[in-house]
């Protein structure tokens, strides 16, 4: 299989980074940029206007010689860069710091209208095509007395700003590339928090894929991760007891199924070709009778507890005396008991016990338990059957005098198939499917059913049942 997951995420952080840095490029680029040109302009209008409120302004409107006007605003537009101009009402540049001072000497700007300044603080442009190139500029008008005298003018090269402009995106790109090695560590902690114990996931998944469901999951943390390899380690365990299940329930069934047509297969053989005599015969065709009826009991538990592991039993619930349904088993086994001298001892706490169950699945489990009681009770005892009223419960018990279970294989009772004797000839009759049916049952009521049992004393098994409410 084909991992790309890692290689992913590497070209989306690139991407992510790529597209990254070029909107914060372009973005940064702009910001600075109107940053810098509203400090400038905001320090240009501010330097304006302190040059306006001078006394050497303030002879912009005279016929006076501005030589040392000149010389200062020299010095001033040296230091700030600039390019300082006066000029008078008429719209007339009257000293320029870009040009050498000529006296007397004045150029006209076509089209200049103070108007054009109100509510604008700065421009950018050619101002009035005195230049050739696009510059900054504020204008101060020059007043004394109330009354306008003339207009200060400051012109800035906007391009003189992109090596600001540039010094600060140098700092961008050292910072964006800092913020890139940091960002570096959120993939390498991705690659040993994320990545890396997913591939051990992935390669958990493939082996039991593969086959190889007794792979064992390395959990070295305790994460989401690790709980998803435990849980596949705990599915590839559960799926491993089910086929070795499987494997076992496929021999046991074969072997149950083999016996009797085996059995049969013999008798009817013999009979066709004459080794059974005809005054015999009636005697082994009740035997192939039995063993047929042995594959039906067969077959019809084995559709019972298929129907309860495909959840599909529907409890036809209703309400009976439990008491009575006692009676009823005890009386069915009544000749067979007769043969082996047992006899049966009924308690009961009340005469009638009211339950709410399914009745004939109920009939069924004390069916079960009365006849494995019977099959491993010593001859000449009894076998006590008794209810009790607990709480909102009734107790059902079966207990008999028999041999009793070893305790090791007490917990086996209830697996399928399974019978005390390794051989299985024990019981012919029997399918080991009884008790498993009986739990399945007592389990789809939402109850329980418990075994208690001693070697050479006996075995009692209790279930409980819900109370009829009155």
């Amino acid at each position: 299989m084909r991992r790309t997951l890692l290689p992913k995420f590497i070209l989306v952080f690139g991407c992510f980074f790529i597209l990254s840095f070029i909107v914060s490029s372009v973005a940064a680029t702009s910001l600075y940029r109107t940053h810098l040109e509203k400090e400038t302009t905001e320090g240009m209008y501010r330097e304006a206007n302190q040059i306006a409120a001078g006394r050497l302004a303030q002879s912009v409107g005279d016929d006076t010689n501005l030589t040392d006007v000149y010389s200062n605003l020299l010095a001033l537009a040296a230091c700030q860069n600039m390019t300082i101009q006066l000029i008078n009402n008429q719209g007339e540049i009257v000293l320029d710091t870009s040009t050498a001072y000529s006296p007397g000497t004045t150029v006209k700007l076509s089209g200049f209208d103070p108007a054009d300044w109100t509510g604008n603080y700065y421009q950018k442009g050619h101002f009035y095509n005195f230049f050739e190139k696009n510059m900054l500029t504020v204008v101060a008008p020059i007043t004394s007395e109330l009354k306008t005298r003339g207009y200060v003018a400051l012109h800035y090269d906007p391009a003189r700003l992109d090596s600001e402009r540039y010094s600060l995106m140098n700092i961008t790109y050292l910072l964006l590339l800092i913020v890139l090695l940091l960002s570096l560590g959120i993939l390498a902690a991705f690659f040993l928090l994320v990545h890396r114990p997913l591939g051990r996931v992935l390669d958990a998944a493939e082996e039991y894929a593969a086959g190889n469901l007794n792979y064992t999951f390395p959990v070295e943390t305790d994460d989401e991760l690790s709980f998803l390899g435990a849980s596949l380690q705990y599915m590839a365990g559960e799926i491993n007891k089910s086929g070795e299940y499987q494997r076992k329930f496929i021999s046991n069934i074969s072997h149950d199924f083999r016996s009797p047509l085996t059995s049969i297969k013999g008798y009817v053989e013999a009979i066709l070709d004459g080794t059974i005599p005809p005054e015999m015969q009636e005697r082994y065709l009740k035997i192939v009778v039995s063993e047929t009826e042995r594959l039906n009991k067969l077959t019809s538990d084995l559709l019972t507890l298929n129907n309860f592991d495909d959840k599909k039993v529907l409890l036809d619930l209703s309400d009976f005396d439990i008491n009575q349904v006692v009676r009823d088993t005890a009386a069915v086994f009544e000749v067979l008991c007769a043969e082996k001298g047992i006899s049966f001892q009924l308690t009961f706490d009340s005469r009638e016990q009211m339950v709410s169950a399914d009745k004939l699945k109920i009939q069924q489990v004390l069916y079960n338990l009365v006849d494995n009681a019977i099959k491993f009770s010593f001859p000449n005892s009894k076998i006590y059957l008794e209810t009790s009223e607990h709480h909102e419960k009734v107790l059902v018990s079966v207990r008999d005098t028999g041999e009793g279970i070893p305790p090791e294989i007490i917990d086996k009772i209830w697996e399928r198939f399974y019978k005390r004797d390794s051989s299985r000839g024990r019981d012919k009759k029997g399918t080991g499917l009884g008790l498993a049916i009986t739990r399945e049952i007592i389990t789809a009521h939402g109850e329980h059913i418990n075994v208690v049992s001693t070697a050479g004393t006996g075995t009692e098994f209790t279930f409980s049942l819900r109370k009829t409410k009155v």
